[in-house]
């Protein structure tokens, strides 16, 4: 058995500053910690129970199997702020047949990502 002390995804972006700023100022993700020096500085922000670091380029294409899965407060809030900041919003929140409240957007590079509301009544929010 592996005790797992912290976790941390990596994603190497197309353009470094462009998803900082994305994964900063758009979906405003708070930051952990910034390291490096300009303009090669990464970034790394908290995401609950874990960390993604923003650093480095990628010469290719993400992976398309790569998806990013945040769980949030208020996924119709959120979806009124990336409208505003004019985010790719790949499907509208709507409330799924396993009870969840999901959003899909899209960051800079392609990679996926679903935001998920819990509603109160959801069996995730209880344990047996």
């Amino acid at each position: 058995m592996v005790n797992v002390l912290s976790s941390r995804i990596l994603l190497r972006p197309a353009d470094l500053e462009r998803s900082r700023a994305f994964y900063r100022d758009d979906l405003g993700l708070a930051v952990y910690r910034e390291f490096g020096e300009w303009p090669e500085r990464g970034t790394v922000f908290f995401l609950g129970g874990g960390f993604l670091e923003v650093s480095g380029r990628s010469e290719g294409p993400l992976s398309p199997g790569l998806q990013l899965w945040l769980q949030v407060e208020d996924v119709g809030a959120l979806h009124e702020r990336l409208l505003e900041r004019e985010v790719k919003v790949l499907r509208e929140p709507r409330q799924e047949p396993w009870g969840l409240i999901e959003m899909w957007i899209e960051d800079p590079d392609g990679c996926k990502i679903v935001m998920v509301e819990v509603p109160e009544d959801h069996p995730l929010r209880y344990r047996p």
